[in-house]
């Protein structure tokens, strides 16, 4: 789920915070029953539009992330792949990000995204495949130098 919600917000601390608010809408409203995958992703995709109305946002930033490995140059190329990938995902309409975040994060089927989204199956399928196309072609794309 967080990196479900790192994808949808850009922003490492916002995605842990709505995890946390995820679960706690979660568990307050519903308990502790059989757990719901697609209505808990539903809970956090809501928060996260909260959250991003609320900030007023049009784009996704993408906060520099900690390597925790001992090699620097790795870390480095980790870290500029990382932004590189964030940057490709935030030119994505956001219907077709949050879909690719559901896809990429969230251990959930296709027809559990379509409940997710509320959307046919087969309508997940042709939006995953159009997304990832989009999104293939932005990283192939060279990236400008500022």
């Amino acid at each position: 789920m967080y990196a479900y919600l790192l994808r949808m917000t850009g922003e490492a601390q916002l995605a842990v915070d709505l995890v946390q608010e995820s679960f706690a809408r979660y568990l307050g409203r519903y308990g502790r029953r059989n757990g719901q995958k697609p209505l808990l992703y539903a809970i956090a995709r809501n928060a996260a539009l909260d959250a991003i109305r609320k900030r007023k946002m049009d784009g996704f930033a993408a906060d520099e992330q900690e390597d925790t490995g001992n090699n620097p140059e790795r870390q480095m190329i980790n870290r500029e792949a990382f932004e590189r990938l964030l940057a490709a995902i935030g030119q994505l309409t956001p219907p077709d990000r949050e879909l690719i975040s559901l896809v990429a994060a969230a251990d959930l089927t296709y027809r559990e995204i379509g409940k997710v989204l509320r959307i046919s199956e087969a309508n997940v399928k042709v939006r995953v495949h159009r997304a990832r196309t989009k999104l293939r072609a932005y990283l192939e794309t060279p990236s400008k130098p500022p």
